[in-house]
């Protein structure tokens, strides 16, 4: 077997740990790269430099900004009534992509997974169920992956939520269980949206 020189092996390790990106697609990655003109390379890393100094968590949503409060909850023309829960930013952008959503968000950061070590008070449910019971708010769309965990996710959050009088629904079915929101398209996506269902 070939050997690759030590940093090139480094970086096709590192490239791997990314998600969706496998060896084959890191060693290929790594390749272009390192076959590419320094100022190429310099600016892809001052470009990740540069977001990973400038990016920081919405103070009211959890989503990624560079300003804060985001663009979405500084937004007034956004309906505060309506707070949708997603695990994840990109969650949001899959969301905003279908165009259907005029609501506000709030981002867990995870989902529930005792055997990881993450239970409620690593998802900032406290604060969610602050703002759930605002003046104002009157639903709140759980917006999680069809996944085991999304749905004990939802399960938990939904019966934090009963006894304060909000709507609680979520995504109408044709999201495929085990898939991710963010890889969804955009009309099975935006319909799931507007034919959420009470959560029971």
């Amino acid at each position: 077997m070939l050997a690759l020189p030590r940093s090139l092996d480094r970086l096709i390790q590192v490239l791997a740990t990314l998600p969706g990106i496998g060896r084959k697609s890191a060693t290929r990655i790594a390749l272009k790269l390192v076959g590419s003109g320094e100022s190429e390379c310099r600016e892809l890393a001052s470009a990740i430099l540069e977001a990973k100094e400038r990016i920081v968590s919405c103070s009211e949503c959890g989503g990624l900004t560079e300003d804060d409060p985001c663009p979405i909850c500084s937004d007034a023309g956004r309906d505060r009534s309506v707070i949708c829960v997603v695990e994840r930013s990109s969650d949001i952008l899959a969301l905003e992509r279908t165009g259907r959503y005029r609501g506000v968000y709030f981002v867990l950061g995870g989902l529930l997974s005792p055997l990881d070590g993450i239970g409620p008070e690593n998802l900032g449910l406290d604060c969610l169920i602050d703002r759930a019971r605002r003046d104002g708010v009157r639903e709140i769309i759980l917006a999680l992956n069809p996944t085991a965990e999304g749905e004990a996710t939802a399960v938990f959050i939904g019966r934090a939520l009963a006894d304060i009088g909000r709507r609680v629904t979520r995504l109408a079915s044709g999201l495929p269980v085990g898939g991710d929101l963010d890889l969804a398209d955009d009309l099975t996506l935006g319909t799931a949206l507007e034919e959420r269902r009470d959560f029971e």
